[in-house]
């Protein structure tokens, strides 16, 4: 392993965990928000959707900007954006200005879900870029596993307010991680002044690709599938199934552990076997569990043991298929791997927010309408997979076509 690989893992995802801590942190905090500020479960999801769609677009603007200033300026204006998005929503007097401070918070936020994936494709391709991605989600995994709680014991100690003072204290911690840990990794000599045509020339060249768009799209719906989780999970857990919130958070970490633990294998199994090949299998056995659970609904609403189960292995899928995806999707774009992470991060946040708002009328607290918008990502996120990944195999893998 070259040196320092193991701490730049550790220091990107540090960096990379402000955007799940501040969904994880916020998830049991979110009955108390629609009490206290007089909505309903839809105002409050509609707080995420806001997030996810400033997070998604707003890499438009990060990758062309890595690109041009190198790597870390974008980092810090993102986490300065992402830190008074944060003050806004500890001050927000209604739901309205929540909307728009975690808005803000999303367009902040964005920084450090793009410009690190940028990072890391400047340092390293292939199975070697999938291992390090897969430690720098191995660092993220605390999110979904202390956030939650962490979120519920500042909501018991003084109201949903102190989750958001939290996240700004994280954003300085952020700002000081940046400054003093993670070096420069493209040189004067590798940027690109901004052209807008050079940028529309690698847009163009992007949306033309089969592959990039394919392999952006079975990642994204693979996400989206863990948003409309996100969007519903604590009215369900909580109110359906009767949970505490810190029994929520145990019940949401425990959902999240086979993603993180599955991403851990996915470099070895991809030299193994190929990362075209791993990524089709995955993907079908992620619409498996997902159909699976959505058939147990035909007979009455699945008990909670059922459907944690079926989430834990449907997600231990989805850790082979999402950082691998990445990682393929930016191979061949390395000259505008800062243009191609942010679009990439965009369409597939876009996704993400578009099946929150198209699944949250249909949200009625029970778990069914999210078994049924999971089981929808999951159908679209195979039917790509086997379209995009299907005719590489022959050409990409040893064996493929044997």
């Amino acid at each position: 392993m070259p040196h320092g690989f193991v701490r730049s893992a550790i220091v990107l995802g540090l960096l990379a965990c402000i955007g799940p801590f501040s969904i994880d942190m916020y998830l049991p905090a979110m009955p108390a928000i629609a009490s206290d500020l007089a909505t309903d479960a839809a105002g409050v999801q509609a707080t995420l959707s806001a997030y996810f769609l400033a997070f998604g677009v707003a890499q438009l603007v990060y990758g062309p900007l890595a690109d041009m200033w190198g790597r870390k300026p974008p980092i810090y204006l993102g986490l300065a954006l992402f830190l008074a998005g944060s003050v806004g929503c500890a001050l927000a007097p209604s739901i309205g200005w929540l909307i728009g401070f975690r808005f803000l918070q999303g367009v902040g936020g964005a920084a450090v879900m793009v410009v690190p994936r940028a990072i890391v494709r400047d340092m390293y391709t292939g199975p070697q870029a999938t291992r390090m991605m897969s430690l720098v989600m191995l660092v993220i995994s605390v999110s979904p596993m202390l956030a939650p709680l962490s979120g519920s014991g500042l909501v018991a100690l003084a109201g949903w307010r102190l989750v958001f003072v939290a996240l700004a204290v994280a954003a300085v911690v952020s700002l000081l991680v940046t400054g003093f840990a993670q070096p420069e990794t493209l040189k004067p000599g590798g940027r690109e002044p901004f052209s807008i045509v050079r940028m529309l020339h690698g847009a163009g060249l992007l949306f033309t690709s089969p592959v990039f768009l394919g392999l952006t799209f079975v990642g994204g719906f693979g996400m989206a599938s863990f948003f409309v989780f996100l969007a519903a999970a604590s009215f369900v857990y909580t109110g359906f199934y009767g949970l505490s919130p810190t029994g929520f958070s145990l019940a949401f970490a425990v959902n999240a552990i086979g993603f993180f633990a599955a991403s851990q294998f996915a470099a070895p199994i991809g030299e193994r076997f190929g990362m075209a090949r791993m990524v089709l299998v995955a993907t079908t056995g992620f619409a498996f569990f997902a159909f699976a659970l959505l058939a147990s609904t035909l007979f009455g609403d699945p008990s909670l043991p059922l459907l944690m189960t079926m989430l834990v292995l449907g997600n231990a899928c989805l850790g082979l298929v999402i950082p691998s995806a990445m990682v393929m999707a930016l191979d061949d774009h390395g000259h505008i791997a800062g243009l191609a992470s942010s679009l990439g991060g965009t369409l597939q946040m876009t996704v993400g927010a578009v099946m929150i708002a198209l699944a949250s009328p249909f949200m009625d607290g029970t778990p069914r309408p999210m078994v049924m918008a999971i089981a929808v990502c999951a159908l679209i996120a195979l039917a790509l997979a086997w379209l995009t990944l299907r005719r590489l195999l022959p050409a990409a893998e040893p064996g493929a076509a044997e």
